[in-house]
Formats: structure tokens, C-alpha cells, sequence
């Protein structure tokens, strides 16, 4: 009998979710959150969510692990900074080019 060799099934990716105040009007900053994520790591992830809330609440989550909080980090990420914490959590030994890089490096 021949034996036929299966495919290793793929490891899950990751999930981003991106909860944001609906009465803040914070929809447009998420889509652009998550379209700046899924524009950089691509295949990287297996999806990026947005889950409208209230009081105020923008929380971006990868795998339930909390990268950025409003309340807690002041404010909202820059593109920059919210790049390099999903990096952190998903693919720490990853380099991001320009953005590992200070405005002083040459």
C-alpha cells in the first residue's frame, strides 16, 4: 500500500482586534489602524477585527494580549508604534525597515 504524504496543516495566525467607542465616532481611526496592519504583515495574520463599544474604550488586542489602551498609553498609537507592538507580540526577530530606525540614524 502506498502511503501518501499529507500536508502539515498551517499554525493559526494571529487575530488583531481593534475594540473602539462608537459614540466617540473612533470607526474611521480603527479601519485605518487595521489597514495599516494588514498592509505590513499581510499574510502574517489570520485577521484583524473591529468590535464597536463604548465609554470611551479603544483597545487593540493580538491573541487577547493587550498591545495599546487609550486610557492606560495616552491617547492613540501612531502608525509607528502600533506597528511595533504587534511586532513584538507576533514576530519579535522581525524587522520593520525605516521604522526600526530613528529619525538620527542614517
Amino acid at each position: 500500500m502506498e502511503r501518501i504524504a499529507l500536508p502539515m496543516p498551517e499554525a493559526p495566525r494571529p487575530a488583531v482586534t481593534i475594540t473602539y467607542c462608537t459614540r466617540c465616532n473612533w470607526l474611521l481611526r480603527a479601519g485605518w489602524m487595521a489597514q495599516e496592519l494588514l498592509q505590513t504583515f499581510g499574510h502574517d495574520l489570520g485577521s484583524v477585527a473591529l468590535i464597536p463599544g463604548t465609554g470611551g474604550m479603544f483597545e487593540i488586542h493580538v491573541d487577547g494580549t493587550l498591545v495599546w489602551e487609550r486610557k492606560r498609553d495616552g491617547g492613540f498609537p501612531d502608525a509607528r508604534a502600533l506597528k511595533q507592538r504587534v511586532r513584538d507580540v507576533i514576530a519579535p526577530d522581525r524587522d520593520l525597515g525605516h521604522l526600526d530606525r530613528s529619525a538620527t540614524e542614517a
